[in-house]
C-alpha cells in the first residue's frame, strides 16, 4: 500500500510543482537600467511558438493549447535567458548586456532602432553603464570616452566641441534629445549642453561626419543624441549626494514605474560651486526631468517629456602666461556671467503596423534664454589702459512638428524611411558695449585685472530681432543588394529662411531700421553600404554632403572694421559646404573578446565659417576658402573576462587650410595662410582605460583612464605651438544592496595643462589659455531602491 502512495506522489507531484502553460504573461527589461526592451524575442525552446515585447516590454505568449514549461528570451547586445514557467503571475525578467558588443542597438542613424552593423556611418554609443560608472561631475568626462571626440572643458560645465574638427566653438555640430534638436538650426550655442540634466541621460550616440539625410545642415562635424531614461518595468528610485574638493555640491535623484498601460520617470539635479580653485567662477544649476509614456493599444504609444535647466554662472575666463604657469588661478575680472535658462517639450506619437513599419508624429516648444557678459568678449590693445567688453543676450521660442514613416518591404530587405520637420522660431539679441579700465602688470605688456566701469547701452554691438523658419525632407532607401551586401541611399532637402529686422543698420533716407528675408536653401544627397564577412566582421563605406548656414548672431553682428566695400555687417556670409567619404570596418575577434571599430574619413569644406584674430584681440568672420579634413578614428575593447576590460579610442586627423584669405589689404603682412594647419587641432586624441571588477568582492569596481591630447598651434600661421597635455583619472566605487560609495580622482598627477589655448596672429599677440583644474577628489554616494515585480 505504502509503495501505491509513492507512486502516485511521485507522478502528481511534478504537475503541481511545475504546472504546463499554455499562455505565459510577462515584461522584459534591462537588468541596469531597469528600461523596458522592445521587441525582445520570447518563444518556447522547441522554437514551434513564438512572440516579441511590445513598448512596454509586455509579452503574451499563446501557444494554442500546446503546454510548455519554459521559455527563452533573447535580444540583440544582450546574453539569452531561460526561464521555467510558473502560475503564480506575469514574469518579470531582466536581460544583461552580453560581454560581446558587436551587435549593438543604435538608434540615432535613421530615428528608428537598428543594427549598428547595419548603419554605413561612423556611429559610437555610451551605454548607460559606462555612463553610471563614470559619475561625471561634467558631462564631458563621458563623451571624451567616444573615439575621435574631445568636448574640450572650459569649467563650471561650458565647453567647446571637436569632432572631425578642431576645438572649435562654430555651428558643426547638432545636439538632440530623444532625437529631437535642442536647439533650432541659426541659433546654435557651443554651451548648449550646460542644459542637459546628465542625471536622466539613459545613453548617448554619437554619429561622426554629416548625416545629411535624415539630420541634415548642422550634423557636419557630427551629431550627438542624449538618449533620456524610460518609465522603468520594475519601481525605482535612487537618490545621491556628490561633492569634491573644491567646493563642487550636487543633489540627484530619479524614480520611475510603468502601472499597467501607464508609465512615468521622473529625475533631477540641484548643484552648485563656491570658492573653487579658480577664483570668481562660482556657479548654480537646477535642472528637472519628467516623461510619461501611455500604451494606448499594443501598437500606438504615446509619449511626453518635459526638460527644464536654469542655470547661473561667473565666467573667470581665461589666463595670460604669467598667470598659468606660475598656476595662479586668479580671474583677470570680477563681472562676467554667463545665464541660462532652457525649457524644452515634446509630445510624440508612434504607431507600429502589422508589417513592422512604424509612423511617428512629435510636436515639440521650446523657450530659451541666454544672458552674457562674456569674458571672451573683452578687447584690449597691448600697452593700453582701457579696454571693452559687452554684455548680451539671445532668446528664442519655438515651436515645431517632426514625423517619420518607415515602410518595410518584404523584397530585398528593403526599407524606405521619409520624414520631414518644421520650426518656427522668433529670435531677439540685443548686445551693447561696456568700458573697463585694465590694470597692467610691471611689464606694461599684460592685464593683472579688469576693472567695470560703466555699461554703454547707447553703443550698440548687435541689435535685432528675426523670425526663423527651417523645412526640412528627407528620404532614405535601404536594401540587400546581395544577402551580405546592403545599400542605404538618401536625399534631403532643407530650406531656412529667416525675416529680420536690423535695428543697427538704418535707411538713410528715413532713420528707419532695415528689414528684409534671407533664405538658405539646399539638397544634399548621400549613399553608404555595409558588407558582412561573417564571424562577426564587416566593411562599409559612404558619401555624404554637408551644409551649413552661418549662424544669425555671425549675420547680424557689427563688423568690427567695416569691410572694403563699406559693408558694416555680414549679410554677405556664404553657407559652408563639406563633401564627407567614410571607408571602415569593424571585426569581432578571440570568441567576442576583442572587438575592433575602426573609421577613415576625408572631409573637404568650401566657405567654411572661420574667426581670426585681430590685434585688439578682437574677432572677425572669414567664410571664404577652403579647408581639408582628414583622419583616422579607431576604437578598441578588450574583455578577456568578467574581471577585466580594457577600451583603447581616438583619432590621428589633419585640420588644413587648402586656400583661406585673411586679408586683402595690400597693407596687411599676412595675406593667407593657405596650406597651414588649422589651430586647435591636435593631430593624436586618444582615451584608454582599463576597468576591474574582482570576483572575490561583488560590487567592486574601479578603473583608471589616460586621456592623450598632442601638441597644436595656437595661431592661423604656424608659428607657436602648444605641447598638448597628459591626464590621468582615477574612478572606484562599491555597490551593496542598492547602496554605492564612489570616489573619483581626476588628475592625479596634478599635471599643470590648459584644455584650449589661443593666440593672434601678430609677432607681439600674447597666448591666452584656458587651465584644467589641479587635482580633485570627488566623493559621493547614492542609493537606489528597485522593486521586485512589476505593477
Amino acid at each position: 500500500m505504502e509503495r501505491f502512495y509513492l507512486t502516485i506522489l511521485i507522478i502528481v507531484l511534478p504537475a503541481v510543482t511545475t504546472p504546463l502553460l499554455a499562455q505565459v504573461k510577462g515584461r522584459v527589461y534591462d537588468a541596469h537600467t531597469k528600461e523596458p526592451l522592445v521587441g525582445a524575442s520570447v518563444s518556447s525552446l522547441d522554437g514551434k511558438h513564438g512572440t516579441t515585447t511590445d513598448v512596454t516590454g509586455q509579452f503574451l505568449l499563446d501557444t494554442k493549447k500546446e503546454s510548455i514549461d519554459s521559455i527563452k528570451i533573447q535580444y540583440i547586445g544582450y546574453a539569452t535567458y531561460n526561464t521555467l514557467v510558473v502560475a503564480e503571475g506575469p514574469l518579470s525578467i531582466p536581460l544583461t548586456a552580453a560581454s560581446e558588443n558587436l551587435q549593438t542597438i543604435v538608434v540615432t542613424g535613421s530615428r528608428e532602432a537598428a543594427l549598428r552593423t547595419e548603419t554605413p556611418i561612423a556611429i559610437s554609443k555610451i551605454s548607460s553603464q559606462l555612463i553610471d560608472e563614470t559619475k561625471a561631475t561634467s558631462i564631458h568626462e563621458v563623451i571624451n570616452k567616444t573615439p575621435g571626440v574631445m568636448m574640450v572643458n572650459y569649467n563650471n560645465e561650458q565647453h567647446a566641441m571637436s569632432i572631425r574638427l578642431p576645438f572649435t566653438t562654430s555651428s558643426y555640430y547638432l545636439y538632440l534629445e530623444d532625437g529631437v534638436p535642442i536647439r533650432p538650426m541659426g541659433v546654435f550655442n557651443h554651451n548648449a549642453l550646460l542644459e542637459m540634466n546628465q542625471f536622466t541621460v539613459s545613453s548617448i550616440e554619437v554619429v561622426k561626419g554629416p548625416v545629411s539625410s535624415i539630420y541634415g545642415p548642422e550634423a557636419v562635424g557630427g551629431a550627438i543624441n542624449f538618449i533620456s531614461q524610460r518609465p522603468t518595468a520594475v519601481p525605482t528610485a535612487r537618490i545621491g549626494v556628490q561633492l569634491n574638493n573644491f567646493g563642487y555640491r550636487r543633489i540627484q535623484y530619479g524614480g520611475g514605474a510603468t502601472l499597467g498601460k501607464f508609465g512615468f520617470y521622473i529625475g533631477g539635479l540641484v548643484s552648485d560651486q563656491k570658492d573653487s580653485w579658480m577664483t570668481y567662477s562660482d556657479y548654480d544649476k537646477h535642472a528637472q526631468y519628467a516623461r510619461m509614456e501611455y500604451a494606448i493599444t499594443p501598437r500606438l504609444h504615446l509619449t511626453s517629456t518635459i526638460s527644464w535647466a536654469d542655470y547661473d554662472s561667473q565666467t573667470a575666463g581665461s589666463v595670460d602666461s604669467i598667470a598659468f604657469y606660475n598656476r595662479a588661478y586668479v580671474s583677470t575680472n570680477d563681472f562676467t556671467y554667463r545665464k541660462s535658462y532652457s525649457l524644452r517639450a515634446r509630445v510624440t506619437l508612434d504607431k507600429s503596423w502589422k508589417d513592422e513599419s512604424k509612423t511617428f508624429v512629435t510636436l515639440f516648444a521650446r523657450d530659451n534664454k541666454l544672458g552674457q557678459n562674456p569674458a571672451y568678449r573683452i578687447r584690449w590693445t597691448s600697452g593700453t589702459t582701457t579696454a571693452t567688453g559687452e554684455i548680451n543676450s539671445n532668446d528664442f521660442q519655438s515651436v515645431g512638428a517632426l514625423a517619420q514613416h518607415v515602410q518595410h518591404f518584404n523584397i530585398l530587405n528593403a526599407k524606405l524611411i521619409i520624414g520631414g520637420i518644421y520650426d518656427n522660431s522668433p529670435v531677439q539679441y540685443h548686445s551693447h558695449q561696456i568700458d573697463l579700465e585694465a590694470k597692467l602688470r610691471a611689464d606694461g605688456k599684460s592685464v593683472e585685472k579688469y576693472i567695470f566701469l560703466k555699461e554703454r547701452p547707447d553703443i550698440l554691438i548687435g541689435d535685432y530681432d528675426a523670425t526663423i523658419h527651417n523645412a526640412a525632407a528627407y528620404g532614405q532607401f535601404d536594401f540587400n543588394l546581395t544577402e551580405a551586401l546592403r545599400i542605404s541611399t538618401g536625399l534631403r532637402y532643407d530650406n531656412m529662411s529667416f525675416d529680420f529686422v536690423n535695428y543697427l543698420d538704418k535707411d538713410l533716407g528715413n532713420g528707419k531700421a532695415i528689414g528684409g528675408k534671407k533664405i538658405y536653401a539646399r539638397v544634399s544627397p548621400k549613399i553608404g553600404l555595409t558588407y558582412d564577412l561573417g564571424q562577426g566582421a564587416g566593411l562599409y563605406a559612404s558619401y555624404a554632403q554637408g551644409f551649413s548656414p552661418p549662424d544669425l548672431t555671425a549675420i547680424f553682428r557689427k563688423r568690427t572694421v567695416p569691410a572694403d566695400n563699406g559693408d558694416l555687417f555680414y549679410y554677405n556670409l556664404e553657407p559652408a559646404t563639406f563633401n564627407n567619404v567614410d571607408i571602415g570596418g569593424w571585426a569581432s575577434l578571440l570568441e567576442n573578446k576583442i572587438y575592433v571599430d575602426m573609421s577613415f574619413y576625408s572631409m573637404s569644406g568650401k566657405n567654411e565659417l572661420l574667426q581670426i584674430r585681430l590685434a585688439d584681440n578682437s574677432s572677425d568672420y572669414r567664410s571664404a576658402g577652403k579647408t581639408l579634413h582628414r583622419g583616422l578614428e579607431y576604437g578598441i575593447t578588450f574583455k578577456p573576462s568578467a574581471e577585466f576590460m580594457f577600451r583603447w579610442g581616438g583619432t590621428y586627423a589633419i585640420h588644413k587650410y587648402k586656400t583661406f584669405v585673411l586679408s586683402e589689404r595690400e597693407s596687411d603682412v599676412i595675406q593667407n595662410v593657405d596650406g597651414k594647419y588649422m589651430p586647435t587641432s591636435p593631430r593624436w586624441l586618444w582615451n584608454t582605460e582599463f576597468s576591474y571588477y574582482p570576483k572575490r568582492l561583488k560590487g567592486f569596481r574601479s578603473s583608471i583612464e589616460w586621456q592623450h591630447v598632442s601638441a597644436w598651434y595656437q595661431n592661423q600661421t604656424n608659428t607657436i605651438e602648444y605641447p598638448g597635455f597628459e591626464c590621468l583619472n582615477f574612478r572606484a566605487g562599491y555597490n551593496w544592496k542598492g547602496l554605492e560609495l564612489y570616489t573619483n580622482i581626476t588628475n592625479i598627477t596634478d599635471a599643470l595643462y590648459a584644455t584650449s589655448t589661443s593666440r593672434g596672429n601678430g609677432v607681439n599677440d600674447k597666448a591666452t589659455y584656458n587651465p584644467a583644474a589641479p587635482r580633485t577628489f570627488v566623493f559621493g554616494i547614492q542609493y537606489q531602491l528597485t522593486g521586485k515585480r512589476h505593477l
